[in-house]
């Protein structure tokens, strides 16, 4: 049985998850809002979205004389980082990010952004602005330990993952229930692979994501998406081979068994693979890179 919203879950000695009351086909049966450690003084991962009714469960899941701490957000989707304001201001404690929503966009997706060639920017958080900012690889000295930031773009460009001992806070990188969505110019299906193979030397013994149940063979996990993202430019490539095709009628052609009603996410994943074949030089863009465009094999 899914969890209820607002719920609370002891993970263990040091992890509380507390499930904001936003399930959707995107989100799962909702956010997962973590709270950590032990002592008088607790940091919170992804406050979730501006909803009174779960900051105020945020609130009740701290023990009496408990204060926050951090509140540190994995990335600038409304989901995940549009309470940290309202947050912040009732507890004291200041917001800890990568950046704001267009932080960490490579270089080439920022600039076929600033183009009107890609549209993208679903449900980004263009309010979100964190009071200090966390370069990968800064480790935090908290209350309730040391806590590692990881830049992991590919779902989106200022997407952090959190180690915490032997836990890695996965955010919407790697989730147990579905494959990330990478939706350009945020989400980058070259970045996606990168900070995958970052994530596979960080070795974790699991992975607590943004939403849905912890994944407890992290290893194994990354291997199947990494493996499955391959399989689907596969398909991308075999299509284009017999013919030049738009976005629209490429992602038909590639996902065959999907509802019609989702083929315009689908259309993201494989406008992301797209960028990211014409990248490596293997597919051409007539008469240039962008969503209205026609794909062919080079």
């Amino acid at each position: 049985m899914d969890p209820r919203p607002d719920t609370l879950t002891q993970l263990d000695d040091a992890v509380i998850r507390i499930l904001a009351p936003n399930p959707s086909p995107m989100t799962y049966w909702g956010t997962n809002t973590y709270v950590l450690g032990t002592g008088n003084a607790r940091v919170l991962i992804d406050p979730g979205p501006d909803d009174a009714s779960h900051r105020q469960a945020i609130l009740n899941a701290l023990p009496h004389g408990t204060r926050l701490s951090h509140i540190l957000v994995t990335h600038a989707h409304v989901d995940h980082s549009a309470g940290a304001r309202a947050l912040a201001q009732e507890t004291g404690a200041p917001v800890f990010a990568f950046g704001d929503a267009q932080a960490g966009r490579a270089a080439h997706m920022d600039a076929l952004a600033r183009n009107g060639l890609l549209a993208g920017g679903e449900g980004l958080d263009h309010s979100f602005v964190p009071d200090e900012i966390l370069p990968h690889g800064t480790v935090l000295d908290t209350p309730a330990g040391a806590i590692k930031a990881l830049h992991t773009p590919g779902h989106m460009g200022n997407h952090l993952c959190f180690g915490f001992r032997d836990t890695v806070f996965s955010g919407d990188l790697i989730m147990g229930w579905s494959s990330s969505l990478i939706s350009p110019p945020d989400g980058d299906a070259a970045a996606f692979r990168d900070s995958c193979a970052l994530l596979m030397t960080h070795a974790p013994a699991q992975l607590l994501p943004g939403h849905g149940a912890p994944v407890k063979a992290p290893r194994e996990r990354i291997q199947f998406l990494l493996l499955h993202r391959g399989a689907r430019e596969a398909q991308i490539l075999r299509a284009l081979a017999d013919t030049p095709m738009d976005l629209t009628t490429l992602t038909r052609a590639v996902y065959t068994d999907l509802p019609h009603s989702h083929l315009p996410i689908a259309a993201r994943n494989t406008l992301a693979h797209l960028i990211d074949l014409e990248q490596q030089n293997r597919i051409s863009a007539t008469p240039k890179l962008s969503e209205t465009a026609t794909f062919s094999v080079r």
